[in-house]
């Protein structure tokens, strides 16, 4: 009787520990989530910026710059 008390003790344990580890990976997912979603905003982001640097930049030439020392 008491083996078997100490397996359903065990199970119980196991019951919750898979329950807390479950929390914790949902949560964890989320979070992943939430970061490829910004990741993809700031690659969109930089992907803006470079392609206007570089319709500004055919405006101007290097050869259209003041040196740095005027």
């Amino acid at each position: 009787m008491q083996r078997i008390i100490a397996i359903e003790t065990k199970i119980a344990y196991q019951e919750d520990t898979i329950a807390q580890l479950n929390e914790v990976v949902c949560k964890q997912q989320t979070q992943i989530d939430a970061l490829e979603l910004l990741t993809q905003q700031l690659i969109g982001r930089v992907r803006d910026l470079s392609e206007a640097s570089a319709q500004s930049a055919g405006a101007f030439s290097a050869a259209d710059e003041r040196p740095p020392h005027y």
